[in-house]
């Protein structure tokens, strides 16, 4: 079978799986001076499929443009603002007069993001965030607006005080009263969510030694399990944003909802940030969209669905900094791709990770062995399918009856009376289903995903006394 009709299949399970897909938008930055017009930009976004857009101000040409187009709109109320809207309830009211009621609902403003990252701002803001959502909020809801419009304040994750393992997440103490409880307490007053800005990126570049460059970009690799919850993570965002999700619930906040408002990986940087290069950005941010799009959450929320918008729309050649800076855009200043990567269920039909030979798997590749399935190791170089128990059973069956099916995969010896019969469980069925199709497929990338039910082992697996082939 050809493996175009196995993405779409995958996609198709993958999304049946869940209520709702994930959402994938992207951030409008324009801190350039070779951008193309707001009304050409809005044009390119509705020619890719992007329906969601996250803005750093309230421009009016950009929301002009916006207008009438059905695409969500998040707009930023900026950090120098932070201390007159909580001072004075005036100017929240004029604030949101003039910046959300002019243009909505004809631009569908959904949210609003109070600050950036303001924990980081050496303008010392912090004290002022809290007060100025409540601001905001109460000029909403002066405009009955306040139901339809969220408010929230991207973190980084430089909030944290504590990211490794996952399940040992936690915020940084001096932050957790003055500020984390009564901003999660509002959010959950009014039904809002944390809005929280990831990137693998940096935490591969200052670690590449120790981080599997496959794990950071969403490719085949064994896992890392999480010593404190035991669950097994295959890439580096689902253990970042877990490390949050972590940090919520050790405040007793775990009911309180994510969107991950900022996350990408540069086409380009210095010669000393490992890891900034096109081939990379390209695997992140196309993998990144395939597993949003997929649907289901992370290992601690597995059925909860994510929004991410990609960081960013287009390089900008006036930002400070190192390199990296300018080269996160996924299009040209000409509204030429960077890298060709879909953002839509349909687009993903067509997507392939397009490995490049030279980059190879940088840092140390993670081995963990499968725990209590007598794994022993591998001195021969070759690698084995195996199904992920955690997407759950009805998941595991979907993917099994294809593999066996239309997939081609040899499943005689999963048969009652046969030899890898028993054990007689969902999961090690699918595994030697799973194992089977990647083998027939040469392990091809790609060929052992099955919408993120199944992952790559480097040991072989073992069924009670099934053995798995390593080729066909």
């Amino acid at each position: 079978m050809e493996r175009l009709s196995l993405y779409v299949f995958l996609l198709l399970i993958s999304i049946s799986g869940f209520a709702d897909a994930g959402s994938v938008g992207v951030n409008y930055g324009r801190i350039a001076n070779n951008l193309p017009s707001a009304v050409k930009v809005v044009q390119l976004l509705k020619s890719q499929g992007l329906e969601r857009v996250k803005v750093y101000d309230t421009d009016p040409s950009v929301l002009k443009a916006l207008s009438g187009t059905g695409i969500k709109v998040t707009v930023d109320l900026p950090n120098e603002q932070l201390f007159s809207a909580a001072r004075h309830q005036s100017f929240a009211n004029s604030w949101v007069q003039i910046n959300v009621v002019a243009y909505y609902p004809s631009t569908q403003i959904e949210a609003i993001a109070v600050g950036n990252e303001v924990f980081v701002d050496p303008h010392n803001t912090t004290k002022f965030l809290v007060p100025a959502m409540k601001n905001i909020h109460s000029a909403l809801v002066k405009n009955n607006l306040h139901s339809a419009i969220k408010i929230s304040s991207p973190i980084a994750l430089s909030a944290l005080q504590n990211s490794y393992p996952a399940s040992a997440g936690s915020f940084r103490p001096e932050l957790v009263e003055p500020v984390f409880r009564p901003m999660l307490d509002f959010l959950r007053e009014t039904g809002s969510y944390l809005m929280v800005n990831a990137y693998p990126f940096f935490a591969y570049e200052s670690n590449s030694d120790v981080i599997s460059l496959d794990y950071a970009l969403f490719r085949e690799n064994p896992g890392v399990v999480d010593s404190g919850s035991g669950l097994r993570y295959f890439n580096l965002f689902d253990a970042q944003i877990d490390a949050v999700f972590a940090a919520m619930l050790a405040l007793k906040y775990d009911d309180i909802k994510l969107v991950v408002t900022e996350t990408g990986w540069p086409s380009k940087g210095d010669e000393n940030e490992i890891g900034a290069s096109l081939d990379n950005a390209a695997a992140y941010n196309g993998n990144l969209v395939r597993r949003i799009l997929s649907g289901g959450g992370t290992p601690m929320r597995p059925k909860e669905d994510l929004t991410v918008y990609l960081f960013a729309l287009f390089n900008e050649n006036q930002k400070n900094g190192p390199a990296s800076e300018r080269n996160y855009g996924l299009f040209y200043p000409d509204e030429k791709k960077v890298y060709d990567i879909p953002f839509t269920v349909e687009g993903l039909k067509n997507y392939h990770d397009n490995r490049s030979p030279v980059n190879g798997g940088g840092g140390q590749q993670v081995t963990s062995p499968i725990n209590g399935r007598g794994v022993s190791k591998s001195l021969t170089g070759n690698t084995w399918c195996v199904a992920n128990g955690q997407v759950g059973k009805e998941k595991l069956q979907q993917a099994l009856d294809f593999a066996c099916g239309e997939g081609g995969a040899d499943c005689r010896p999963i048969q009652p009376g046969s030899t890898c019969y028993d054990p007689n469980t969902v999961e090690a069925h699918a595994s030697f289903a799973f194992n089977s199709y990647y083998q027939k497929q040469s392990r091809q990338m790609g060929s052992c995903y099955f919408g993120g039910a199944a992952y790559v082992v480097t040991q072989p697996p073992r069924f009670g006394k099934c053995e798995f082939p390593t080729g066909y």
